[in-house]
């Protein structure tokens, strides 16, 4: 039997919660093992488990019985059919789930409760329902976190403001909105890790589509301005923190070296803006975006202005106080 490296793991007793992926999963036996782990989005169909061979099964995973299993299961004989699905069952499987609505004979029933291995049913086909339970493992293995900022949608690219209570994230982000940008999740942003290089941020459900303006109190952003101006869940790409402008700080003027965050071991590109009395930051934000739009088609414009003055510089002729002249 193979072993799958330790990640983070559901409970078998979850499955039965879903309301999202439309699972129509029944519990019909082995209820005391519904605690089991399963730490893989990897669906098994063990088919040449029920010819004994059980090298290649998977612990941790869910195991799907179809039409194929089931009918090959009653070409046994019923003495070989308990010893082969017990040997199964020993296997420290997740659970196992007969699809189609089988009809599932009384001696598997009573193994599973022996065995303590959760046996349950679907209606779907296997093809539906395997495409539907990896959706939902995939959804709820990944790594996460959450963070206390405002997730925007700007030019189509995803950016976390960040910085302390009262800033004015909000404000800005509101003003953003009233621009055409959308709104994707403000004050609490879920944020899961969707492969090794990138994030995607999600609003709470509790709070989702809502916004706390001081002096006005919560608004509800799709009623308000439709639902063209949110968004449920997108890609982290930018993250730009807010911080109060301080005249002893020597803040980045030329852009030249690109500075990360890291969420969820996946670095991304950071901004720092000061912020103070006449800057327009929502100008600031969609120049941002669009720069980082540049910079994905290969146009870097602060390092392309440093290549250029450097190159005036080398080229320019020495003047008599042993300075450069590069105008």
């Amino acid at each position: 039997m193979l072993d799958s490296p330790p990640m983070e793991a559901i409970r078998v007793g979850a499955l039965l919660d879903d309301k999202k992926y439309d699972l129509r999963l029944v519990l019909l036996a082995g209820k005391q093992g519904l605690s089991r782990r399963i730490s893989s989005a990897r669906i098994q169909k063990p088919g040449l488990a029920l010819a004994g061979y059980t090298e290649s099964l998977h612990r941790e995973r869910v195991q799907v019985f179809g039409n194929t299993e089931m009918s090959y299961y009653h070409t046994l004989p019923r003495e070989r059919r308990v010893e082969v699905f017990r040997t199964f069952l020993a296997q420290d499987v997740a659970c196992l789930v007969i699809t189609k609505d089988l009809e599932i004979p009384p001696e598997m029933l009573a193994a599973a409760d022996e065995a303590g291995v959760p046996l349950l049913r679907t209606t779907h086909l296997s093809s539906t329902f395997i495409q539907n339970i990896q959706a939902h493992l995939e959804d709820q293995l990944t790594a996460s976190t959450s963070m206390h900022g405002v997730l925007l949608d700007v030019f189509g690219v995803g950016i976390l403001l960040l910085g302390k209570s009262g800033i004015g994230k909000s404000e800005i982000a509101l003003d953003l909105i009233m621009r055409g940008h959308r709104l994707v999740a403000d004050d609490i942003v879920d944020v899961k890790r969707r492969t090794q290089d990138s994030v995607v941020g999600s609003g709470s459900e509790i709070i989702k589509h809502h916004m706390e303006i001081r002096g006005l109190g919560i608004i509800n952003i799709k009623d308000l301005f439709g639902v063209a101006a949110i968004r449920e869940r997108k890609k982290i790409e930018i993250v730009l923190e807010l911080v109060e402008w301080d005249p002893g700080v020597e803040y980045d003027r030329l852009g030249v070296d690109d500075r990360k965050f890291r969420i969820l071991d996946v670095e991304i590109p950071m901004l720092v803006v000061p912020v103070r009395p006449g800057r327009n930051m929502t100008t600031i934000i969609e120049v941002a975006a669009r720069n980082h739009l540049l910079k994905l088609q290969g146009h870097h414009s602060a390092r392309e202005f440093q290549e250029r003055l450097n190159r005036a510089i080398a080229l320019a002729p020495e003047n008599p106080g042993g300075g450069t002249d590069v105008e």
